[in-house]
């Protein structure tokens, strides 16, 4: 083999693997989940999955306006429905998962369930901005449900994205927060104050879809993530974050 040969061969492999890459636009309570899955399917498959995180809300709006992302990972079954129905989104968005609400502190409040909004210790309860957040208004309603609605509503400090509310709580602005449980059981929060699971409130479906643009530019590649994702090796990334699956 002459060296011509030969580097016009390095240049070509170089070449297709600069183009083995997609992005992914992904909720936020799904992000440190996600870092494994990429890691894992990068591992399998070769192609690289950049991951973009974000409110749901606003990651649809951005793939509206003309965001090169190949796939939409959501926290809810709405806002990919939503993109099928404009033309930007491709097929059927599929539930890949099932997130759990949970209320975190770590300002040491005891913790008594939805309740613990109206203990006189607690001036500030974090959710997630309901416009644009799938958590946010998931809680608001468990909230309205439980009765203690009319409660939390002057203390609610409202987070652009699910990472935000956290945010609030660990630094103490607000003494507690509805945050995702797989934000609890992995991650830098893993381990740091204390959270109680919601018995009585929905677990939240997830859905995803391929992105027009990611059918146009990366179809095979796109079309994998969402088949990793929602296949055991995926599944046995997010179980570890307290995700649940459909049957």
């Amino acid at each position: 083999m002459t060296k011509t040969i030969r580097a016009l061969l390095v240049f070509l492999c170089l070449t297709g693997a600069a183009q083995a890459q997609i992005t992914a636009a992904v909720a936020a309570n799904l992000q440190f989940a996600f870092e494994e899955v990429k890691t894992a399917f990068q591992k399998k498959t070769g192609v690289e999955a950049k991951g973009v995180y974000g409110a749901s809300g606003k990651l649809q709006s951005q793939i509206r306006s003309g965001a090169p992302f190949d796939v939409f990972i959501s926290a809810d079954t709405d806002w990919p429905d939503s993109l099928v129905k404009s033309g930007d989104a491709v097929g059927t968005p599929r539930i890949y998962a099932y997130g759990r609400l949970v209320l975190w502190t770590t300002s040491g409040i005891a913790l008594k369930g939805l309740a613990t909004v109206s203990d006189t210790g607690v001036k500030k309860v974090a959710v997630g901005d309901p416009k644009v957040t799938v958590y946010g208004p998931a809680a608001i309603r468990a909230l309205e449900k439980a009765g203690w609605r009319d409660a939390a509503m002057p203390k609610l400090v409202y987070g652009a994205n699910i990472t935000q509310v956290a945010q609030y709580v660990a630094t103490g602005a607000a003494q507690i927060g509805f945050v995702a449980k797989s934000q609890m059981l992995a991650g830098p929060l893993a381990g740091k104050g204390t959270w109680v699971d919601l018995p009585g409130v929905d677990s939240i479906p997830q859905a995803a879809v391929l992105t027009k643009y990611g059918v146009d530019k990366n179809p095979k590649s796109a079309q994998a993530l969402l088949d990793f994702l929602d296949g055991p090796e995926g599944r046995a990334i997010l179980a570890r974050y307290g995700y649940t699956f459909p049957q």
